[in-house]
């Protein structure tokens, strides 16, 4: 798999049938490795090496309903509260971040509330805050630490 823009972590990997599988920490099975996923994984473990944030507290590919459609996020992390913290969208290296890709993770966001963005392929990386008031959002050059007593 390519190397992407994330420090280096380690993953567990599986070959069945010619289909390699990766081993996911936050739904504890192997999924079939596909760019995408890739991606999603290391996303997962920048969230709980690098940004400290308790696996108990993150979410992956789990469906929502949107505009009477069922749509699956890729990753999410909540407060202590069960609000959500963070919603983010992950894309193939391959597959350039454009507006759409802003349009479709804001179109999530509309049912899911999250105080904060992340979309990625990958190799770039973009963060950005909530502005509920004034329906926009905010870039950021990082996300901030997951606040466990105030939520």
């Amino acid at each position: 798999m390519q190397k992407l823009n994330f420090p280096e972590y380690s993953f567990r990997f599986k070959n069945s049938e010619n289909k390699v599988s990766v081993f996911d920490e936050i739904r504890k099975k192997f999924v079939i490795l596909t760019p995408e996923e890739w991606v999603r994984q290391h996303v997962v473990q920048f969230l709980i090496v690098s940004k400290k944030y308790p696996k108990s507290y993150i979410n992956v590919e789990k469906s929502i309903q949107i505009n009477g459609l069922t749509k699956r996020y890729d990753v999410v992390v909540f407060y202590p509260n069960g609000t959500i913290f963070l919603a983010v969208e992950c894309k193939a290296p391959e597959i350039k971040i454009s507006q759409e890709t802003f349009n479709q993770i804001a179109r999530y966001n509309l049912n899911l509330k999250a105080s904060y963005l992340m979309v990625t392929n990958g190799l770039n990386h973009y963060f950005c805050e909530m502005d509920f008031e004034n329906e926009q959002y905010n870039f950021l050059k990082e996300l901030p630490a997951l606040d466990l007593k105030n939520n």
